[in-house]
């Protein structure tokens, strides 16, 4: 259940990310799910350093960190993407 869990909130971190950052992002959907995922972590990893992972009722820390972190992962990532599907786009 745990991985089906961090698929389900990978895909959404991943959606509001494409939805915050301006212009279109042209990384597939399987793509920002991957990105949404890693944000999550490092989300959790940066809360957890500044101790917030846990406080009582709900985390809004952690989450606008996991927010964040996606963000700037699927940023970064969908830069990555098109760098490298533009490159395999030149060479045929």
């Amino acid at each position: 259940m745990g991985w089906l869990w961090a698929i389900i909130v990978g895909f959404v971190l991943g959606l509001l990310a494409k939805a915050i950052i301006p212009g279109k992002q042209h990384s597939p959907l399987w793509l920002t799910t991957i990105f949404g995922i890693l944000g999550a972590i490092v989300g959790n990893a940066i809360a957890r350093a500044i101790g917030i992972a846990e406080t009582k009722g709900i985390d809004w820390g952690r989450h606008g960190l996991q927010l964040a972190a996606a963000i700037v992962i699927v940023f970064l990532g969908d830069m990555l993407y098109m760098a490298v599907r533009g490159n395999k786009r030149q060479r045929a």
